[in-house]
């Protein structure tokens, strides 16, 4: 195992003695059940974060007792690193899942994560793994910071250890097709006051058996409202979510705490007034969402996520029945972000914002 000085961390490196790329179709890669040769580990013990190295892809060795498996004290995030035409690894608004890692810490009571470990650690596994980035149209390499609690005790309290990894694996599309969406009418995503801001695992387990439900009744993902009314939508299960109706592109507002702040749509949100579109921010009711389907007034629905991008909404459920968005070839503002958007993250379109850092 060698030692090496990054920016600003001291690492250990533990390379393989044999990669596994040459056993990889990149043609076909299902998503996130291929993974790259190394992964980047540090634990939290003695009050600080510590022991940041780079290790070979492989089983953790954990006690069955630890905290996390039995209170959900685990957090973690999503990025994606593409190849631009001159091979450079290039890392999309990296500072912005940092900063949203430790949001998720602070609420889930784990310590937060110094800078140096994210980022020397993310950049260093992109280095190391950087043939693995596939080049094929909308695939990417997946990367997945997470951190949870190592604490070896049954009962309920704030654990004192912790383990961050990063691991990476190269992706296909998320969606390789338009998405049917059904609304939400009894069971809840997020509430105010609760976690619904943060990547905590548990946000997601919760979902997992209303969209099975779903996908029985031939749903791809399921829109989430508030838990209050069923009138305030929320976001999807795997990304933000966007509307045009009329010329006026309306996405939920993430100020009460119960949707996450996704990194795609900030870009989104972003790239759309700068380029003359209006965007309106805010609370959004379901009813005003069908009303505009009813009058032939929704022009377009889509979602955005790391792992998704933009992914466009063919219909949409409601109180049992479909709702029909237009054709994707007549929608600009979905059509507009895939181009930009992903043209930005891969090197294909001008970046004016500095989002983009090669590796």
């Amino acid at each position: 195992m060698n030692e090496i000085m990054t920016e600003n961390t001291t690492m250990k490196i533990q390379t393989v003695a044999y990669s596994r790329l040459a056993e990889v179709d990149f043609n076909h890669i299902p998503f996130g059940k291929v993974f790259t040769d190394h992964m980047f580990q540090a634990d939290y013990y003695d009050g600080a974060w510590r022991d940041p190295r780079i290790e070979p892809f492989g089983n953790l060795s954990l006690s069955p007792a630890i905290s996390s498996l039995h209170y959900g004290q685990s957090i973690f995030e999503g990025m994606k690193a593409n190849r631009d035409s001159e091979g450079n690894a290039l890392l999309f608004r990296a500072d912005m899942n940092f900063k949203r890692i430790n949001n998720s810490c602070r609420r889930m009571a784990i310590p937060e994560l110094p800078e140096s470990f994210f980022m020397d650690g993310l950049k260093t596994l992109i280095k190391l793994d950087k043939n693995w980035i596939p080049t094929s149209e909308g695939s990417a390499l997946y990367l997945r910071p997470f951190v949870f609690a190592t604490m070896e005790h049954v009962g309920v309290k704030t654990a004192d250890r912790f383990k961050f990894v990063i691991i990476a694996s190269p992706v296909g599309p998320y969606y390789g097709h338009t998405v049917r969406v059904k609304v939400a009418d009894h069971y809840v995503r997020a509430f105010r006051g609760g976690t619904g801001f943060a990547k905590a695992a548990g946000n997601y387990g919760a979902t997992l058996l209303p969209m099975e439900e779903a996908h029985k009744e031939g749903y791809d993902q399921i829109l989430w409202l508030d838990g209050y009314h069923f009138e305030y939508i929320h976001e999807i299960g795997t990304m933000n979510v966007f509307f045009q109706v009329g010329d006026t592109v309306l996405t939920p507002s993430t100020d009460s705490g119960e949707i996450l702040p996704g990194v795609t749509r900030n870009s989104a949100i972003q790239l759309l007034k700068d380029n003359g579109y209006r965007v309106e921010d805010r609370q959004v009711k379901i009813s005003e969402i069908i009303e505009a389907a009813e009058n032939n007034n929704l022009k377009d629905a889509f979602g955005t996520g790391t792992a998704a991008a933009i992914a466009q909404i063919s219909s949409i459920g409601y109180k049992g029945k479909d709702y029909i968005l237009p054709p994707v070839s007549e929608r600009s503002v979905s059509n507009f972000l895939k181009r930009n958007l992903i043209g930005i993250r891969t090197g294909e379109v001008a970046d004016p914002y500095g989002w983009v850092e090669k590796i």
